[in-house]
């Protein structure tokens, strides 16, 4: 680190970035320094020596309260990313004088987490029972932001929602396939296969509109020049279970998550044909060489299993 850089890191004061997070997040000096119980006038004072300190307006003063500067915004994202790290540093040291050795954020996608990690985790945690491991459900665009935000250590998602230039390192970890769900007596339950194109005539059944399923079929559809009847959307496979079952329509699913809760419903599955249906979940990290050791530990469980348990599914099917 060059003396330049050293003196910066001295001279920025981490209860004035608390400060700064506090009052861009109420919009309100004053609010701030309700919440963070210290006068107005003090708060006023540090964000004003935080903007001697970086030479530049962080932000615009109004009888309303405050909006950001662009230099305001900038710092916002990289104060964020220090609280965040620091608070990741005394979660984890703190854990230590507890026993617990290590300490992994994970965040995943419905699908990994229903289909997946219930057994691969399981197993991971009965081989360090001193590690611990918050997991998250989010959609997968969600988990890769708190993957790029530093709010998660690995994120496990649908690859497809990964933007160009997403600046995030990734690895395989498993393959689904994605199937129609209708009931028994369903017209469309008598084929093997059939095209989503195919299923837009009838009603759907989906989940969150922002969720990777439901983007595919979105897109489909949009292909095909022709628009979702959508009835209703869910947040879980369950109740997208329960709603075809009585008759709201049909919906797309994962076909491992839909054998593993086989019994909600009187229903069938029916493989698509679409391109799409195929799709890949992979472990996302900031960079995985850096992950804590913990960290790394997980990925090398989580990878090194993925041959072997297709290749048991394939001869079991």
């Amino acid at each position: 680190m060059k003396p330049s850089e050293r003196n910066f890191a001295r001279r920025i004061d981490l209860t004035s970035l608390q400060l700064f997070v506090a009052v861009c997040e109420l919009g309100s000096i004053g609010k701030a320094a309700e919440r963070e119980f210290i006068a107005a006038s003090a708060v006023s004072k540090r964000l004003s020596d935080l903007e001697a300190t970086l030479d530049t307006p962080l932000l615009y003063r109004h009888t309303r309260g405050v909006d950001l500067t662009p230099a305001g915004e900038s710092l916002l994202h990289h104060a964020r990313s220090v609280l965040f790290s620091l608070e990741k540093m005394q979660g984890e040291l703190s854990e230590y004088a507890d026993g617990v050795r290590g300490h992994v954020r994970v965040h995943a996608s419905i699908s990994a987490v229903v289909q997946f990690l219930p057994e691969d985790l399981g197993e991971f945690i009965s081989a360090h029972p001193e590690v611990k491991i918050d997991l998250e459900e989010h959609l997968s665009t969600e988990v890769v932001r708190a993957v790029q935000e530093g709010a998660a250590d690995l994120g496990i998602c649908n690859s497809a929602v990964l933007s160009p230039g997403h600046g995030l390192q990734t690895r395989p970890y498993r393959e689904d396939q994605l199937v129609l769900i209708v009931p028994r007596r369903h017209a469309l339950a008598r084929r093997k296969a059939v095209a989503f194109e195919d299923t837009l005539d009838c009603d759907h059944v989906g989940l969150h509109s922002n969720s990777s399923v439901y983007l595919a079929m979105r897109d489909a559809a949009a292909l095909a020049g022709r628009n979702i009847r959508l009835r209703i959307h869910v947040t879980g496979l369950d109740a997208m279970c329960r709603m075809i079952h009585n008759g709201l329509g049909v919906g797309v699913m994962p076909r491992r998550a839909f054998e593993l809760m086989h019994g909600v419903g009187d229903l069938e599955s029916v493989r698509l044909t679409d391109a799409w249906a195929d799709r890949r979940i992979d472990l996302v990290s900031r960079d995985f060489s850096t992950l804590p050791v913990t960290g790394r530990l997980l990925v090398e469980h989580l990878t090194a299993r993925v041959p072997v348990i297709e290749a048991a599914e394939l001869a079991a099917s």
